[in-house]
């Protein structure tokens, strides 16, 4: 038994050693600061093996965990993820209770002291209609947000409810009606809207590279107006729970050389 747990505990320094080897490989070359995460496969990850929808969704926050880990000790600046939908809400009412119960209980033990959020300063944000959580979950975010609030290292987005319909509509609608408070009539602007785009807001950079993992190659209303522009958006096969260092490195390649292929283009500047 001894010797069991030994070897487990060489493995796992390892295991630990390689990935920061890996890691820090890759931080020799330009690094995105902003990616986001479209967590798709939980359920059929969970129907895969027996299993019911609840338990793919407590392996999907396992993998949040890793991916994070993984991303600050890049030096990412920001990480986003779609955590929940407004559409969800549609699903079984034990499968939204259970998604409502990971998010209050899971939201506070990543910010708690000495977890993954403040052992690499990273703030926080919960974006979207907050208004359609439960009153418990509505405080649990709140509480969440508080206690990262002065982490300035790095940013946390987790998107729940949300959808970017919401977000647009309710950018542009905030928009109108500033321009409005102005007292002078001119056109909206796209700075106008981006200005008042929920991620700028909480201090967003530039979305670098967007991934949605499941093999299922659309956007499903994530992030539309982010990435419209340079965004370099990924497809995996991989499960979110599954996801992990060896299917974000080839990511994170891609992107470097596109970097680089980009600069080697540039005119020469006399």
């Amino acid at each position: 038994m001894f010797l069991h747990e030994l070897i487990l505990r060489f493995w796992a320094w390892l295991q630990a050693r390689f990935t920061a080897w890996i890691l820090a490989i890759l931080s020799c070359g330009p690094i995105p600061q902003h990616v986001a995460f479209e967590m798709d496969g939980n359920r059929r990850y969970a129907r895969k093996r027996g299993k019911k929808a609840q338990e793919g969704h407590y392996a999907g926050f396992d993998a949040l965990r890793r991916a994070l880990d993984i991303c600050f000790k890049m030096n990412i600046r920001c990480v986003s993820v779609y955590s929940f939908a407004i559409s969800n809400f549609n699903r079984p009412q034990e499968e939204v209770d259970t998604l409502m119960g990971l998010a209050e209980s899971k939201l506070l033990e990543i910010c708690q002291h000495e977890g993954l959020l403040t052992k690499h300063g990273v703030r926080l944000n919960v974006i979207g209609d907050k208004k359609l959580f439960p009153k418990n979950v509505q405080e649990a975010v709140q509480k969440a947000e508080e206690l990262t609030r002065h982490n300035d290292k790095a940013i946390f987005n987790m998107l729940m409810p949300y959808d970017s319909h919401y977000e647009i509509d309710n950018a542009v609608r905030t928009a109108v009606i500033d321009v409005v408070k102005e007292g002078k009539p001119r056109h909206l602007t796209e700075k106008d809207i981006d200005d008042r785009m929920l991620t700028t807001i909480a201090g967003s950079p530039p979305l670098d590279i967007l991934i949605r993992t499941s093999g299922v190659k659309r956007l499903s209303g994530f992030m539309l107006w982010q990435c419209s522009d340079d965004t370099q958006i990924q497809f995996t096969d991989t499960y979110w729970p599954d996801f992990g260092l060896r299917d974000l490195v080839p990511v994170v390649l891609d992107y470097q050389r596109k970097v680089w292929s980009r600069q080697k283009s540039r005119p020469p500047t006399l």
